[in-house]
This record gives structure tokens, C-alpha cells and sequence, in this order.
């Protein structure tokens, strides 16, 4: 948020003054309130995540995707398959074949919450290999810091969490990463390590991060936001930032975002379905 502030006036691409403040709480939810208030105001907007969907669908909020008007997508950031690096476990494969015979085997370290997206990619890989998914063991960890503190102490096999957080651990020799959930290898250390789609399954998820604003904005309140923040997406600046933190560069418009957004909202509630955390009908 800060940096979009940045390059919103250094670059002037609105002409008054951008300020950001922190919603905290509820895992968003305080935010999307605040915002749900304030029916057709083009000046206050939130940058979100997947939580706008999953928190929907398994309870945890009142708001989903469709209380808000989705203006543009930001950048994406892959799931990724760790183990350490003693681990028996040496492809993906071997990861869905453990899944498929003896899925209670291997305790799974996600972070911060049941149901979001790193336990959405472990229970589609687990479908995948055909195993059952309400057999996995998941211990949901308090950070993305303690899920890996608990991998390298062997007290999980696997953690599974946006790939860019391997980084370090791979540049150490201390984990591999069996595949990420991306549509495509990604870039600088990431390069080596394959897609699932390499290893025979179309498994494809992301923490994506979204710009939306209150409902009822008209339609020049919402081509001017798209125009500002397709021109934010294509600078040098934010292009940097975004590679430098392990994602990907990824711009929608409105109308590609609101059905992106519920593909993403058919998916995600038919895994946590069958996980046993969605809560809607």
C-alpha cells in the first residue's frame, strides 16, 4: 500500500494527496466493513487477498467478493511444496503418491489460518493423487516464520506456503521445494523448481492481492481507477518490488476480476467443501 502511495504521487496519477491506513483485525473483516459503509465513494479503497473469498466461505465474515466493486488485480504469489532437505520425499510425485496410500503420515505446517490457500493447495494436491483430504494432518502455525521453524525441527513433513517464503531456505541448503502451484516456472531462484502441471496435474494457486472499492461506483469512477492502476502495475518501480518479493506482476481490469473472482469463489468452496470448513449451503 505504502509503495502504491509512493508511486501515485511521485508519478502524479491523482492529483490530490493518497493516505494509507491500517484496518486491522479480523482478518479483514474490520476493513471490509469500513468500506461497506461508504456505497459509491471512489476515494477510499482496500488492498486485499484471498481471505475476501475463503473467509466468506468458511464463516469467518458476513462479506465476500460481491459486497465490493473489484477494480483491478495486483500481483500473485504461487504456493510452494516444502520438505527438508533430508526429506525421503524427492519429486511432487512422491508427495501425491504418499497423499494417494497414507495421507495421516505426513504432518502438513500451513500458516495463519485453517482454509486459506496454502491448505486449499494442499487439499487439491491431495485430491489430485486421489486421497483423501479429510485425512490430512494440518497444524495451522501462527506465522509463515513458525511453520518453517517447525519444518526444520521435524515436527512437520511438509509445509506448503507462498513459494518466494523458500527463498532463503533454499539459498542455505536447508529445504527443497517439490513443485509450485503456478501456471508456469517462475523466475531468479525459483526457476529450478517445477510447476505441477511438469508433474502431470493442473494444480494452479496463488495468494492473489486485488484492489477493490465500495460498492456502486459508476462506470467512469471505475475506468478512471483502472487506467491508474494498470499504469501502477507497469512501472519500473512497482515491477521491482513485486520481483524482489517472490510474485508475479499480474494486472486485471474490472470485468476480468469480477469473474476471476468467482471461478476463484466455485473453486476454493468445492475443496473447503470437501475439506469440512465451508460453512455456506
Amino acid at each position: 500500500a505504502r509503495l502504491i502511495q509512493k508511486i501515485l504521487q511521485d508519478q502524479r496519477l491523482i492529483e490530490v494527496t493518497a493516505t494509507v491506513v491500517n484496518k486491522p483485525g479480523g482478518g479483514g473483516t474490520i476493513a471490509q466493513a469500513y468500506l461497506n459503509q461508504r456505497a459509491g465513494d471512489a476515494h477510499l479503497w482496500e488492498i486485499t487477498a484471498t481471505s475476501l473469498l475463503t473467509n466468506h466461505i468458511t464463516g469467518k465474515s458476513q462479506y465476500g467478493h460481491k459486497d465490493f466493486s473489484p477494480i483491478a488485480m495486483l500481483s500473485d504469489e504461487y504456493i510452494g511444496f516444502l520438505v527438508r532437505q533430508d526429506s525421503p520425499l524427492m519429486t511432487g510425485r512422491d508427495l501425491l503418491n504418499l497423499f494417494k496410500t497414507d495421507p495421516e503420515s505426513l504432518p502438513i505446517g500451513i500458516a495463519t489460518a485453517a482454509g486459506n490457500t496454502n491448505h486449499i493447495a494442499a487439499g487439491l494436491a491431495a485430491k489430485a493423487a486421489g486421497g483423501d483430504v479429510k485425512k490430512l494432518r494440518v497444524a495451522v502455525f501462527g506465522s509463515g516464520g513458525e511453520a518453517m521453524t517447525a519444518l526444520l525441527g521435524g515436527h512437520v513433513g511438509l509445509v506448503v506456503t507462498p513459494s518466494a517464503n523458500a527463498i532463503p531456505h533454499l539459498q542455505s541448503g536447508k529445504m527443497r521445494v517439490l513443485a509450485v502451484a503456478a501456471p508456469a516456472r517462475l523466475e531468479g531462484v525459483l526457476a529450478a523448481i517445477p510447476t505441477w502441471k511438469e508433474q502431470g496435474e493442473n494444480i494452479v494457486v496463488a495468494n492473489w492481492r486485488p484492489v477493490v472499492w465500495p460498492k456502486g461506483l459508476s462506470a467512469p469512477q471505475v475506468a478512471f481507477w483502472e487506467e491508474v492502476f494498470a499504469r501502477v502495475t507497469r512501472s519500473d518501480e512497482w515491477k521491482s518490488e513485486v520481483a524482489q518479493a517472490g510474485g508475479v506482476n499480474h494486472y486485471m481490469n474490472s470485468r476480468e476480476l469480477a469473474a476471476y473472482f468467482d471461478a476463484q469463489y466455485a473453486q476454493f468452496k468445492a475443496i473447503l467443501t470437501e475439506l469440512g470448513l465451508a460453512k455456506l449451503p
